[in-house]
């Protein structure tokens, strides 16, 4: 057996460096290393998060999501999920730099969690996920109900 005793990074394909970039800022992510010999950045958070933005990707796809946004379903990892402190607070920030919630919040069963769903400029999938709290403001919270 082979003990995991953590997530080390997360790598993420984009087409456009200096959108991404960008983009994760939002999150409290900041440029750690520029690799010299790929096209590789290494992006960090202040609690040790560690995403790779790695930009080469063709876009060739039509602005598609290839897990997610095509009727195929094809084998690969299907999003991040990043714990956050506060939904509210997630969403108001969100809300203030203009990027969608594409569902949510939700409440997945009884865990006392909530989430929310946005994509990156690339359409890779992103869940924020906080404990559950007065969310009243935003709506409320729908409950998660699986189709099958």
């Amino acid at each position: 057996m082979i003990n995991i005793d953590r997530v080390d990074h997360i790598g993420i394909r984009v087409a456009d460096l200096d959108r991404a970039v960008t983009f994760y800022k939002l999150f409290g992510f900041e440029t750690l290393i520029e690799a010299e010999n790929d096209d590789v950045v290494v992006m960090r958070n202040s609690v040790d998060v560690e995403i790779n933005i790695i930009f080469n990707a063709n876009n060739s796809n039509d602005n598609k999501n290839i897990l997610m946004d095509v009727p195929d379903k094809y084998p690969g990892f299907t999003h991040v999920a990043f714990r956050v402190d506060s939904i509210a607070n997630t969403v108001a920030t969100l809300n203030e730099n203009g990027i969608e919630i594409t569902q949510g919040p939700v409440a997945f069963g009884a865990d006392g969690h909530v989430s929310v769903f946005l994509r990156d400029p690339d359409r890779n999938t992103i869940e924020l996920r906080g404990r559950a709290e007065d969310l009243s403001e935003l709506g409320g919270v729908e409950q998660y109900v699986p189709e099958n």
